[in-house]
């Protein structure tokens, strides 16, 4: 079988030991074979859930955020996108038949200064099915600051299974793709190369995040590159 890669992404140079054993422990998601996808995630979201769009150079993505399942990370998203944070960034790792993953790095794979992480929250009940979002992070599971990834299939082994090790903790899903899904398909289609700091995925042309905004609400100016505080580039997809 196949040894996987994890929803995290990180420059060969940054890599450790102890991450390289991480990914390495991981297990191929089954969806590489799958000739058929299944139909995205049907979590129902509660009342006072936000809904956020995200208009891409491909096209626009919206998403129902779970925001009584997972409220930190949830929150750690939209304090982003109402800091425009967003705006700018690409799509810089894409594996069809696994996730496209962004939020994070510039059209020129520039890593933008993030907060400090938020905490896990995979522990929530929530499966990262088919057209869920989830939150993208390091061996510490409380590593997740801006990055993102969309499930292009479902994929329990990303689930929390127990709190012994960054390996069973899985990944905080804490949102789905409500409309345009057909959008993140046609991104994870894309022929990928090495560029930058990154070996391999990334998509050509580049799939630039142009805004997020929470539906109803005008998209926020734009942050300036430094925007944040804390959290260092090499903790991050």
């Amino acid at each position: 079988m196949f040894l996987p890669r994890r929803p995290i992404d990180m420059p060969k140079h940054l890599l450790t030991a102890p991450l390289l054993l991480l990914a390495s422990l991981l297990v191929t998601p089954f969806a590489t074979a799958q000739t058929t996808k299944p139909a995205a995630a049907t979590v129902a979201p509660a009342a006072d859930d936000p809904t956020v769009v995200m208009h891409t150079s491909q096209g626009d993505i919206t998403l129902q955020l779970f925001a009584d399942k997972s409220p930190k990370s949830v929150a750690n998203f939209l304090r982003y996108v109402h800091e425009g944070f967003y705006a700018g960034t690409v799509f810089h790792r894409v594996i069809p038949g696994y996730l496209i993953q962004g939020g994070l790095y510039t059209k020129d794979l520039q890593p933008r200064r993030t907060h400090s992480p938020v905490q896990s929250e995979a522990d929530n009940g929530l499966s990262n099915l088919r057209g869920t979002i989830a939150v993208a992070r390091g061996a510490d599971p409380n590593s997740g600051t801006s990055q993102f990834f969309i499930n292009l299939v479902d994929d329990r082994r990303l689930d929390y299974v127990g709190n012994q090790s960054g390996l069973t903790w899985g990944y905080t899903v804490f949102g789905k793709v409500v409309k345009g899904m057909d959008v993140v398909d046609k991104i994870a289609a894309l022929p990928t190369r090495g560029q930058g700091p990154f070996a391999a995925d990334v998509p050509n042309p580049p799939v630039i995040i142009e805004s997020v905004a929470v539906e109803g609400e005008a998209a926020p100016a734009v942050a300036s590159p430094s925007a944040g505080a804390e959290s260092k580039a090499s903790k991050s997809p």
